[in-house]
């Protein structure tokens, strides 16, 4: 049926007029054009040289090669649009200063025009009346984008032409209601109309420009043979085995420049000043039978990349809406920028794998004849885009060269680009060992081609002769049930464990020509991946070592995309932050701090904190803004109509569909019911910086799982602020601990209130009145029942001691509390401010025996101080008010100062001591800051 369907259309267009005769426009003098039907032969054989005939390639006078551009359907979709590109191309055409250039502009339909044309021949067979109905709709609209083009006496011969292949679009539509099926043939030859309308439209624009141009019907020059028919699928951007006759394609060009370029007088131009455009349909060519064809689904860029090679091109300008090739997916990873070159291999591999640049094969032509390759912004002309040209080094000589360190020059990354393939499904053949590796994989791979299935990625393990393919996911099933049926005895007898199927796959792969010359990429790519919490299901790498390539949950795929471009240094180290209690003391002081220091820490460090989410007790607010949250303005966000009520779920919700591979909140307050999160937070993969010491001096079970949990998940879990604000106790003990050394005794004092209070205490200032002052001076816990009841002090301690390997909760606390009973269990005012006060002025019943103390300890040559104690051998830990002499450390202690002192197997004689300021909300929040810059130092690490 296919076959007496090509015969038919064959015969059809061998009798349609516009193969026979070609629409001339005559040139009468620059500018100026008369229009006639002329009769044009068209031959396919080379015709004979005589001293009339001219060479297309370069023409007489012509200093510059030809240069090919080429639009697509989003840049032809509005009138407006088809200005911009014509006048592009006169802009062009008109060189860069050494003489104009002649030029050819490929074209595709208007935007949508394709998808409307196809839908006209799948309508046909249902209804015809439907059919119709779309295909009038499709020519008016194209007709109505010409008028506001051209005036009438350019465009009514068109219209007549655009209203006659309507026509015989229709003659040919309803001779499927008779053979009851579409024809792949007949999809490509309706199709096809699109681009040459499009031509047409561009062409009528030209003219009104008064430059010496015309259109070319690619289906009178361009013969090809095509292993396969039909479209392809949408977006495939393969040429699905086209193959252009080259002889032939030549024969017809030249045929047609001595024909209809010689009416227009293109013979006679000055080439120094003027150059003749011509506008050719892209994704249209015809068999050598004479039946129309096309190049397939985004065949376009063939289209120019073949005329390129046909007429010598310096160059080819592939215009689209962005700056030119990126690292990455702009829409997947924002810090994405334009790649300035890449050889012919990196653009293929990048193609291959996913990127919007040219499909493999097509660009096969320019690699043949050395034709640069530029990617442009029809946006943004005067940006010069990437270019692609040149091949890279072979194995061969890369191995002659030698291999050094990716990491020894910071100014050279291996890779160009970071790029995906989304729906992909894996097809696993496991334990075939019986069958023997070499044999399993001729039978499964051969299963795969006679079953037409696209096999992306193979990785083999011979030990137990198992096979995994990655295939479009669309093909899924056929592949699975290929495997089953080459492999059906096997099974059947068990000598083949199991094949699977898994679907919800993505592919993400990294190119550049520079990894095969560098020791360290592969390690840098899997431990970013890594440290994103993101697992890999298959590992390959091409044997030209210029691409390697993971298979991650479809879920995973742009945080791998980030994860992987942050790494190599192709954009800032970015983390995306939550911080919780933002409007708070502690809080608000970190923001201001963060925001302060943002500009050095992305020029000297080269890291990003973006913080995305602020929140206070009672409202949230998500930033859409790549660039996060500014700190003064976070009180006018949490009180605007974007902000929402306070929820945990709808913060957690937020963090873990974030595609940053670097995640990160901040708990900057001091509530038991945040705290609870930490467990699904460290799950998610999503780092914790955490002052509130819920958590981290909570019941020893919940403490024991989270610390169980951010090891699994490869995250961190800090709170050294939780201990000594911005003094490094925690990292401090860590280090003793690492180095092998065993910590005996830890003493000190770790409360800033009570170092406050009892260096202020005085004649003059009595017990509340310090107490006062500390508060004022934001020392103190919002209920300064923690610090004069010594739960603060308490829950350091618990700390330091599991830090140590005790199991310690804070009931195992031998702690001295100075609150009376009556004053422990009374109810107050809700609110900070209200609380103290009224606190402060019933702890005014302290002011008499605390001095009787403060003066017996200074009858000893003595002071007091609010003391800790934890014995690791006993698992003794105890907090009071004691007095010291001026032997201890703690004598010295000034208002604001903690101190701790290490007793261990090495300092036996004298502790180590880590001593300094610990008190106010500027210290504490520099401590939060330090965490927080210790974790991203550790991201940035993966890409130094």
């Amino acid at each position: 049926m296919e076959l007496l369907f090509r015969l038919f259309l064959g015969l059809y267009f061998a009798l349609h007029p516009a193969d026979g005769f070609v629409i001339q426009e005559r040139r009468t003098h620059v500018g100026s054009f008369q229009r006639q039907v002329t009769k044009v032969p068209i031959t396919t054989t080379p015709s004979s040289s005589t001293e009339e005939e001219k060479d297309f390639i370069r023409p007489r006078g012509c200093k510059n090669s030809w240069e090919v551009h080429k639009f697509g359907g989003a840049s032809l979709a509005t009138a407006e649009l088809y200005r911009t590109v014509g006048d592009l191309i006169i802009k062009e055409a008109a060189g860069r200063g050494d003489g104009a250039i002649p030029t050819m502009a490929i074209v595709s339909a208007r935007g949508g025009m394709t998808d409307l044309l196809v839908s006209v021949v799948d309508s046909a067979l249902i209804n015809f009346e439907k059919a119709t109905s779309i295909l009038e709709d499709s020519v008016e609209s194209q007709i109505k984008l010409l008028q506001e083009l051209a005036p009438s006496d350019i465009t009514a011969p068109v219209e007549a032409r655009f209203r006659q292949d309507a026509k015989d679009i229709l003659s040919i539509v309803q001779s499927l209601r008779m053979i009851k099926t579409v024809p792949a043939v007949t999809m490509e030859v309706v199709s096809g109309f699109g681009e040459i309308w499009s031509a047409q439209t561009l062409h009528a624009y030209l003219q009104t420009k008064g430059v010496p141009c015309e259109w070319v019907d690619a289906r009178e020059v361009l013969v090809v043979k095509s292993d396969s028919s039909g479209l392809g699928e949408k977006g495939e951007a393969s040429t699905g085995g086209v193959v252009p006759l080259w002889e032939e394609t030549k024969s017809r060009m030249e045929n047609w420049w001595n024909t209809v370029g010689k009416g227009n007088g293109f013979w006679d131009l000055d080439y120094n000043t003027i150059s003749p455009i011509l506008v050719v349909t892209g994704f249209v060519a015809t068999t050598s039978d004479g039946v129309p064809t096309t190049l397939k689904r985004s065949g376009s860029d063939y289209s120019a990349t073949l005329f390129a090679k046909l007429v010598g091109a310096g160059r080819v300008t592939m215009w689209k809406n962005t700056n030119g090739v990126y690292t990455a997916d702009p829409r997947r990873v924002p810090e994405a920028f334009p790649i300035k070159s890449l050889k012919y291999d990196e653009a293929m591999e990048l193609a291959y794998f996913g990127a919007q640049v040219l499909h493999p094969s097509a660009m096969v032509p320019c690699i043949d004849d050395s034709i640069p390759v530029y990617v442009r912004n029809i946006f943004n002309p005067s940006f010069e885009g990437t270019v692609i040209e040149g091949r890279s080094p072979s194995l061969k000589e890369v191995a002659e060269t030698g291999i050094r360190n990716w990491r020894s020059d910071k100014d050279v990354v291996p890779i160009k680009g970071i790029t995906s393939v989304d729906k992909i499904a894996l097809v696993t053949l496991e334990g075939a060992s019986v069958i023997g590796g070499g044999k399993a994989a001729e039978r499964f791979m051969g299963a795969m081609a006679d079953n037409d299935i696209t096999v992306l990625i193979i990785t083999q393990a011979s030990s137990e002769s198992s096979i995994c393919v990655a295939v479009p996911e669309n093909q899924s099933d056929r592949a699975l049930a290929a495997v089953e049926d080459a492999f059906e005895l096997e099974l059947s007898r068990s000598t083949v464990n199991s094949v699977s199927l898994n679907i919800g796959m993505s592919i993400v792969a990294i190119v550049g020509e520079g990894m095969a010359m560098s020791a360290g990429v592969s390690a840098t790519f899997m431990s970013s991946l890594a440290r994103a919490n993101i697992n890999i299901r298959v590992i390959a790498q091409g044997s030209s070592e210029r691409q390697v390539a993971v298979v991650v949950d479809a879920n995973d795929t742009s945080r791998a995309l980030r994860a992987a471009h942050q790494a190599f240094t192709l954009s800032e180290t970015t983390a995306s932050v939550v911080v919780l209690g933002s409007t708070g003391t502690l809080g608000s002081t970190l923001m201001k701090q963060v925001d302060g220091q943002k500009h050095r820490l992305a020029e000297d460090l080269g890291i990003d904190l973006c913080v995305n989410v602020v929140a206070s007790s009672k409202k949230l607010f998500i930033s859409r803004d790549s660039k996060g949250v500014n700190a003064l303005n976070i009180p006018t966000l949490l009180d605007s109509e974007d902000a929402q009520e306070f929820d945990l779920d709808v913060i957690t919700e937020f963090m873990e569909t974030d595609v940053n591979p670097h995640r990160v909140i901040v708990d900057c307050t001091n509530s038991k019911s945040v705290s609870e999160y930490y467990e699904r937070w460290l799950s998610a993969g999503i780092n914790i910086i955490s002052p509130n010491r819920n958590a981290s001096a909570g019941p020893i079970e919940r403490f024991q799982r989270n610390k169980k949990v951010q090891r699994e998940n490869n995250v961190d879990w800090l709170y050294e602020s939780g201990v000594g604000a911005s003094l490094p106790l925690l990292s401090t003990l860590r280090d003793i601990m690492e180095t092998g050394d065993t910590v005996n005794v830890i003493r000190g004092s770790v409360s800033g209130t009570f170092a406050y209070v009892f260096s202020t205490v005085s004649e003059e200032v009595s017990f509340s009145k310090a107490l006062e002052q500390a508060v004022e001076q934001s020392f103190c816990e919002n209920d300064l029942r923690e610090d004069i009841g010594g739960l603060d002090a308490a829950k350091k301690i618990v700390i330091l001691a599991r830090n140590i390997g005790l199991n310690t909760n804070i009931k195992d606390v031998e702690i001295e509390s100075l609150i009376p009973d009556e004053i422990r269990d009374k109810k107050y005012a809700e609110g900070k401010d209200k609380l103290n006060a009224a606190l402060i002025e019933d702890l005014k019943c302290l002011d008499e025996p605390i001095k009787a103390r403060i003066q017996a300890a200074q009858d000893n040559d003595c002071v007091l101080r609010y003391k800790f104690m934890i014995e690791r051998k006993t698992g003794k830990c105890k907090c009071s008010l004691e007095s010291v002499d001026r032997k201890d450390p703690l004598f010295r202690l000034k208002p604001n100062e903690n101190l701790v002192a290490f007793e261990t197997d090495r300092y036996i004689t004298s502790p180590l001591i880590v001593k300094g300021a610990a008190a106010g909300p500027d210290l504490a929040a520099a401590g939060i800051f330090a965490d927080l810059l210790r974790l991203t130092r550790t991201f940035a690490s993966l890409q130094i």
